[in-house]
């Protein structure tokens, strides 16, 4: 069963308990200075010229230790168990420090300095004015409408999203974010067996996780109202009662977003859409009585509207069932007027009740109107998700546009086409019955957004994302849908730039959508322009540094856009769904850094002095990206850090990143270039899919990689696509290379030395960007993922047996090695290790004093290797057995060598039945055996250890992800 305890729940009552000492003395590795000195050699299995590799002569000495029984499998768990409870404590300590620390009073000052910047703005005091002087508003009445015009327009929404990253059990998110809340630093973890789930999350769980994250922030977001409208009172008093200040909002897709799922309805996503509306209406009613006043109108028409929507909640289908269906319609249909599908409906009351208050309460009824007007009936702004590719489908089906819009020789026509069908498309209905038959996603997907903006909340606009975007005619597909279904004026429509395609032509597809009056004309009746700028994917395949550079480059491009297409009052909605680790875009050290990073005030510069609005959002993927919202006090100090982005007046500082474009060009490119031909190599391929897919949990609802669950061989991976960004992203962090980061950054420095020298010195744009970089680097060790290659290298096991005097094992080692052959792992893997190790010698050699991977994480690693090594040759003990099906004893060492643990054990159960316990009953006669037929022993000697190893590799998988700060 899944996981259903929130983030706030218990966080453990026990601390860590001392290790044992067969663990101390494994731990004591860690501070060695002798790390690289081989045990003995008599009967050690060593490999002479491999012992220059420390991290593996850890590995060989604890296989000895464990040979000797110096040291026992708990032993191991236990030192585990501490360097995991260690890299716990160090990534709760940078989590309280990464919003900027979560001191309430600190955080209640930050907010204030904030709104005395918003006073100041609107005075005119804040700063120059274009002939260099500052100029005070002496008229107050133009001082409010400044006011206004700052806090009554949304400037930033955080975004809450489910990405599959829910590596840790909910008990450890809460742990963390208590430890991280703590006003001074606890130095004792938690005393948690495991720290892992014991399954992935279910869409349930993600919605519960998502709506406790999410409404924090819509309680730190109101302290910071409130603040806002406190000083307005004071400057305003007549008037500041009626300002609605929403500078900054929270959004969701969790529930919404179907790119890649298979486990969403659209009767999931009505039903939890429903239950945002209803945690909206309960909200604003819960503040209107704790404010303590009479106001029976207000408070009786939002009794009312709860009541109509939890019976609508309750009767929403849970599958593809008419009649429950029509049920539903009726409730939601016929109830609309009740259920309240317009936030103005409640104006006057609102407004009534903050005149006839005292003056005590006007103020929280006032920040509890703006909190329901900045988000209307629901608690979180709604973003849905899906491929191109269904929208392709769709447009296919229902206009018989059957060319491939990805060859450039069929482009231009299928842009006159859908331009001819935009010229002549009408409206038709949407009822329930109609969705409840369509079979094409993006119509299925298009039809719930029509039934949500006509029953649920006919204001607020539904952003409509489209993931892998790559040419303008999937923009104009979408409008023909949304029009075709009467809802283009309710939508964003929104590309996602994230392949290396995309980021490179981005300018051009968004000029191809404009070519397209029908698109001009969907621009302005909405008034907004949304962009979407994925990291997790155009990372992995150009490089973290070089993919931020394009999406940099093409935010420039779309400036220039809009003044050619005469587009001068639309507001750009710039969506950054980076998450938050190193590997997937968030900036490692400070919550502040991130938005400069993702930002930067020289891009925003650009956007002001050309007079275009703009609204930036950024990701909070689950589970990691909501402990900065995992308690009141993180999720405080995070909106305090948004509020502090938001108004910080961009400027345009000196920086050879933009002072020198055609360096920084090349240099770039020079980074993508060589990601890019990394991600080529076939062995960069086979170093993902060998066994990587296997060290990690499953995180999420959407599969990893395409692991066999079945009884044949495994699938091979033969290149990165074929697993998920995330996944991937996770995987390289567990192989102790942090490629898609630091890859081509070496290539770069030796291309480009003085280009390096230079923004090494003066850049503080390349300097965020080196961030990412050193704390790549703080994580990767060359010798951690040679280690890994030699593992899979038939030699590196044919030495191992030559140096065993041990016949036995010898042929247990030789067995392992004929495996591999089969594998073939070897020759690819071999040659891209030279391709990353001459790249990491280019950046050593440029950036000597750049970080290394910490003892305690490189030991982490030599376990997890020595378990390896024992799992596989412990599968050398299985006995013969006839095949089942296609499970034979080849197939089962293939998938044992790529680390297919659980699937392959309950292959062998079955194979080798363990019989169960003795029944204690009289059967009238003598007792015979019940337990000669079972394979008891092999599951005590080889099966149990082997689940066993697995599991502990699997907790390492965990502790590392605490060392780096996030999964993926």
């Amino acid at each position: 069963m899944a996981e259903t305890q929130s983030f706030a729940g218990s966080a453990g009552s026990h601390l860590s308990a001392e290790p044992t000492a067969g663990a101390r003395m494994v731990l004591s590795m860690a501070k060695s200075p002798d790390n690289d000195v081989v045990a003995e050699k008599e009967g050690s299995g060593c490999v002479p010229e491999m012992t220059g590799n420390d991290v593996l002569s850890m590995a060989r000495r604890i296989d000895k230790m464990l040979d000797r029984g110096e040291v026992s499998l708990s032993d191991l768990q236990a030192a585990v168990r501490r360097l995991r409870d260690d890299a716990f404590l160090r990534r709760a300590t940078r989590l309280h420090r990464y919003p900027g620390g979560t001191s309430p009073s600190d955080t209640a000052e930050r907010f204030s300095a904030v709104v005395r910047l918003v006073l100041a703005n609107a005075s005119g005091c804040a700063g120059p004015e274009q002939d260099g002087h500052s100029q005070s508003v002496s008229d107050p009445a133009e001082a409010l409408g400044r006011f206004r015009s700052q806090v009554e327009r949304t400037h930033f929404a955080a975004v809450f999203t489910a990405h599959p990253t829910f590596a840790l059990a909910n008990r450890v998110y809460a742990a963390l974010a208590g430890y991280a809340s703590a006003p001074e630093p606890l130095d004792s973890a938690p005393d948690f067996e495991t720290h892992r789930r014991t399954a992935p999350p279910t869409l349930e769980e993600e919605f519960t996780l998502a709506s406790e994250a999410i409404l924090r922030g819509r309680d730190a977001i109101d302290d910071f109202v409130a603040g806002l409208l406190l000083a307005a009172r004071d400057q305003w008093p007549d008037a500041w009662s009626r300002i609605l200040p929403r500078p900054v909002i929270v959004t969701s897709w969790v529930g919404y977003d179907t790119d890649g799922r298979t486990d969403i309805g659209w009767w999931d996503t009505m039903r939890l859409r429903l239950r945002m509306k209803l945690f909206q209406l309960q909200r604003v009613r819960a503040q209107v009585m704790d404010a303590g006043v009479e106001a029976p109108i207000l408070v009786s028409r939002l009794s009312r509207a709860c009541y109509t929507v939890e019976a609508q909640i309750a009767a929403c289908p849970k599958g593809s069932d008419p009649e429950a269906t029509v049920e539903f319609s009726s409730l939601i249909v016929d109830r609309s007027a009740d259920a309240i599908a317009d936030p103005v409906v409640l104006a006057d009351p609102f407004q009534d009740a903050i005149d006839a208050a005292p003056a005590d309460a006007t103020l929280k009824l006032a920040v509890a109107r703006a909190g329901l007007f900045a988000h209307g009936m629901s608690a979180a702004h709604s973003h849905t998700r899906l491929n191109a590719t269904q929208i392709h489908n769709v447009i296919r089906q229902r206009l018989r546009l059957t060319d491939d819009p990805a060859d450039p020789a069929h482009r231009r026509a299928l842009l006159s086409r859908i331009n001819e069908a935009l010229d002549i498309v009408t409206p038709v209905p949407v009822d329930f019955g109609a969705l409840l038959v369509e079979q094409a996603s993006a119509a299925r997907l298009m039809m719930t957004i029509a039934q949500i903006v006509k029953h649920i909340d006919t204001v607020t606009p539904v952003r409509f994302l489209i993931a892998e975007t790559e040419s303008g005619y999937t923009l104009l597909a979408a409008l023909w849908l949304a029009q075709h279904f009467g809802i283009a004026e309710k939508i964003e429509i929104s590309p996602l730039f994230e392949t290396r395609e995309a980021l490179l032509g981005g300018a051009q597809i968004i000029d191809e959508a404009l070519r397209s009056p029908h698109w001009r004309a969907y621009l302005r009746a909405t008034g907004r322009m949304a962009l979407q700028f994925g990291y997790s994917d155009s990372g992995r395949y150009v490089g973290q540094l070089a993919a931020t550079y394009l999406v940099e480059r093409l935010r420039f491009k779309i400036v220039d856009l809009l003044r050619k297409w005469d587009l001068p009052d639309i507001e750009v909605i710039l969506f950054d769904t980076h998450g938050e680790s190193i590997g997937r875009g968030g900036h490692p050290f400070r919550l502040a850094d991130r938005l400069d990073y993702l930002s930067p005030g020289h891009v925003r510069a650009r956007f002001t002095e050309q007079g275009v609005k703009y609204r930036e959002e950024t990701a909070f993927q689950g589970g990691d990206g909501y402990l900065l919202f995992g308690a009141p006090e993180l999720a405080s100090a995070s909106i305090a850090t948004i509020t502090e982005h938001v108004f910080e007046p961009a400027r345009s500082l000196k920086d050879p990143v933009y002072d020198e474009p055609d360096f920084s060009s090349d240099f770039f490119s020079t980074i993508a270039e060589a990601m890019t031909g990394l991600v080529a190599d076939r062995g960069y391929a086979d170093l993902l899919g060998a066994f990587g897919p296997a060290l990690i949990d499953k995180t999420g609802s959407r599969p990893a990689a395409r692991q066999s669950e079945g009884r044949g061989a495994t699938p091979r991976i033969t290149h990165p696509g074929q697993l998920r960004a995330i996944p991937n992203n996770a995987i390289l962090q567990q192989l102790g290379w942090c490629a898609n980061t630091i890859q081509g950054l070496g290539s770069a420095a030796r291309r480009h030395p003085e280009t390096f020298d230079t923004f090494l010195e003066h850049s503080p744009r390349f300097h965020r960007a080196l961030d990412f970089a050193a704390h790549a680097l703080a994580h990767s060790d060359d010798q951690v993922l040679r280690s890994v290659i030699w593992l899979l290298d038939p030699g590196y096991w044919l030495d191992r047996a030559t140096a065993e005097l041990r016949p036995a094992q010898r042929e247990r080692y030789l067995s392992v090695m004929h495996d591999l052959e089969s594998l073939d792992f070897w020759a690819d893997t071999q040659s891209m290790f030279r391709r990353i190790q001459a790249d990491h010698l280019a950046l050593r050699a440029a950036w000597p004093d750049a970080p290394v991977m910490a003892a305690p994480e490189r030991l982490l690693h030599a376990i997890r290797i020595t378990l390896i090594e024992r799992i596989w040759v412990q599968a050398t003990k299985v006995p013969f057995f006839m095949p089942r099906g296609n499970f034979t004893r080849e197939v089962m060492m293939q998938r044992i060598l790529c680390l297919e643990i659980p699937s392959v054990l309950r292959e062998l159960e079955a194979v080798f039945p363990h019989g169960g316990d003795p029944l204690e009953f009289d059967f009238h006669e003598p007792a015979g055996p019940q337990n000669e037929n079972s394979y008891s022993e092999e599951h005590e000697e080889i099966f149990l250890p082997m689940q066993a190893m697995f599991q502990t590799m699997r907790e390492i998988s965990i502790a590392i992800s605490h060392s780096i700060g996030a999964f993926g």
